[in-house]
């Protein structure tokens, strides 16, 4: 199929994993429509990954906003959709996010970019690729969980809970394609330790952050945070034809972390 014939919608593409997953695919030949809530992010990635590519306003909480991000797409097959989209929930609500001093409006911040996003996305992708096929190729969601959504982390409890619901929902999605013949695939990343400006509220920003950043790196069994473009790389893959026998699966990149030997529980 010639460069550009076939879509690939990108949300939370002005910065981190979302930016570098719409450079990569742009790379790939797919027409990139890069979408952020902040629409002037969203066209610095567009313009860093050069025409076709476009860049389209998209607060992924709102079902009518998708209903116009779509309505706006080039009129191409749509092949793939990365929800990249994603927030930690630091700093933006107050308040922490342990059982004990968690509050709703944090929870429900979180839950509705991380996982309502995920679900509005799913449904409207699913929706274009059962119809046009992917341009004959089938289509592909690729879904960004996180090491979080996998373990027990005491303070973060939102943040962990909707990326697990994001694996969650990502299966789901994967049976019910199969299951109903729709030539969609869904699939699910989930990033480890990975450098990007979401880890600045573990990281910070002051001149003490190389070492923080260190401290996190030690407990890596390949000694070292990830990048983005190692995770849209991954994205590329599960994307195209290569995968093609892959769905609802994660694929886990953490740098060796879930394959280590866990800490002894503490003892009081």
């Amino acid at each position: 199929m010639a460069p550009g014939a076939r879509l690939a919608v990108v949300t939370g593409a002005g910065s981190g994993i979302g930016r570098a997953a719409a450079l990569r695919l742009a790379r790939d030949g797919f027409t990139v429509v890069a979408t952020d809530v902040r629409l002037e992010s969203a066209q610095a990635t567009a313009d860093a990954a050069g025409p076709p590519a476009h860049a389209l306003a998209l607060d992924v909480r709102d079902e009518a906003a998708w209903e116009r991000a779509f309505t706006a797409l080039p009129p191409l097959p749509l092949a793939v959709l990365v929800n990249a989209a994603g927030i930690t929930g630091f700093g933006a609500v107050p308040g922490g996010q342990d059982p004990e001093s968690l509050t709703l409006e944090t929870l429900r911040a979180v839950l509705g970019v991380n996982l309502e996003g995920v679900v509005l996305g799913c449904r409207h992708a699913i929706r274009a690729m059962r119809d046009a096929g992917g341009g004959g190729e089938g289509g592909s969601i690729v879904n960004v969980a996180s090491r979080a959504g996998t373990l027990g982390v005491p303070g973060a409890v939102a943040y962990a809970a909707s990326k697990a619901a994001v694996i969650s929902v990502s299966r789901s999605v994967a049976v019910h394609c199969a299951g109903a013949g729709y030539p969609v695939r869904c699939n699910t990343v989930v990033p480890g330790a990975i450098d990007t400006p979401m880890w600045s509220a573990v990281l910070g920003d002051g001149p003490d952050r190389a070492e923080r950043a260190a401290r996190v790196a030690a407990d890596v069994p390949l000694g070292r945070m990830g990048t983005a473009e190692e995770v849209a790389e991954a994205i590329a893959w599960l994307a195209s034809e290569a995968s093609s026998y892959v769905t609802g699966t994660e694929l886990v990149l953490d740098g060796g972390l879930a394959a280590a030997t866990p800490t002894a529980p503490r003892t009081k």
